[in-house]
């Protein structure tokens, strides 16, 4: 895939909770994990670079604490960095940082060219409007402001995800939650991004309903050649859908590559690590 251009760029991305201190600021060598023992700063992402290429499923693994759903909030606007470039091909073909883009800028970004599904469904819906109202909401945020082409959509996608169309404007806080994973996955796609960002979206389900969910992002990927980013700590879920992998610890990239490669050779002993506590 390489041999295409990347659809989504990160350079350089730096994410710290603290304003950090002459000891953390200069050398990082100090830190005790991903953290300073003198001023509290916690370097949640350091020096982060990747690359996501049309149709590709991109794998992030990393255990809690390692930053990788830091690393997914920022890729949705979710959470401000504090250093790095961010570039879309979609956006001004590639040429400007989207962490400098204004706030309002970011929304038309984050309505239009990213769908995003967390783990926990309450943060992706308003659980007390319908399933087909949830999707509307998106697309209004969009700009669109027909509401019989939201309807035909939203009973498209509600279909596309097995939800019957007789629970349509059912609330999804009666939903199961593989029922709710389902329509944030419908809700992602309400305006046709390029790019579905999931974070963890399996953890906690039973695993029957995990295997289902899977299924269906695989099943939408082919479908649609949309491009995700698939964050997990289960390298089960990440064997199964991504072509390419990136282990994160501490903050940082400890090493990417094919996620046959990964798996089957790892390089890294935390790597080595994560793998043979699979197997």
């Amino acid at each position: 895939m390489q041999d295409q251009e990347a659809i989504l760029k990160i350079e350089n991305m730096n994410k710290r909770f603290g304003k950090g201190c002459s000891h953390c600021q200069d050398s990082q060598d100090q830190l005790v994990n991903n953290f300073c023992p003198h001023c509290g700063t916690v370097y949640a992402c350091r020096n982060i670079n990747l690359e996501l290429y049309p149709g590709e499923i991109l794998g992030i693994v990393g255990e809690s604490g390692s930053g990788k759903s830091t690393l997914m909030q920022s890729l949705y606007f979710d959470q401000d960095v504090t250093s790095g470039t961010y570039l879309l091909k979609a956006y001004k073909e590639g040429q400007a940082n989207l962490y400098e883009a204004n706030i309002y800028e970011q929304k038309k970004i984050r309505n239009n060219l990213l769908g995003m599904v967390y783990q926990n469904p309450i943060l992706g819906l308003r659980m007390d409007y319908s399933s087909i109202a949830n999707i509307a909401e998106k697309m209004i945020a969009a700009g669109n402001r027909n509401v019989e082409s939201m309807k035909a959509r939203g009973k498209e996608l509600l279909e596309k995800v097995d939800i019957s169309p007789l629970r349509a404007k059912e609330a999804p806080k009666n939903f199961s939650g593989g029922m709710q994973q389902r329509v944030q996955i419908a809700k992602a796609l309400s305006n046709k991004p390029p790019i579905l960002l999931l974070d963890e979206v399996t953890t906690g389900l039973d695993l029957s309903v995990q295997a289902d969910v899977l299924d269906l992002i695989k099943t939408i990927q082919r479908d649609l050649k949309i491009s995700m980013i698939i964050v997990s700590h289960d390298l089960a879920v990440i064997r199964m859908l991504a072509d390419r992998t990136i282990v994160m610890h501490k903050g940082v990239i400890i090493e990417e590559g094919l996620t046959d490669q990964i798996l089957e050779d790892p390089q890294d002993a935390y790597t080595q690590q994560l793998v043979y506590s699979l197997i």
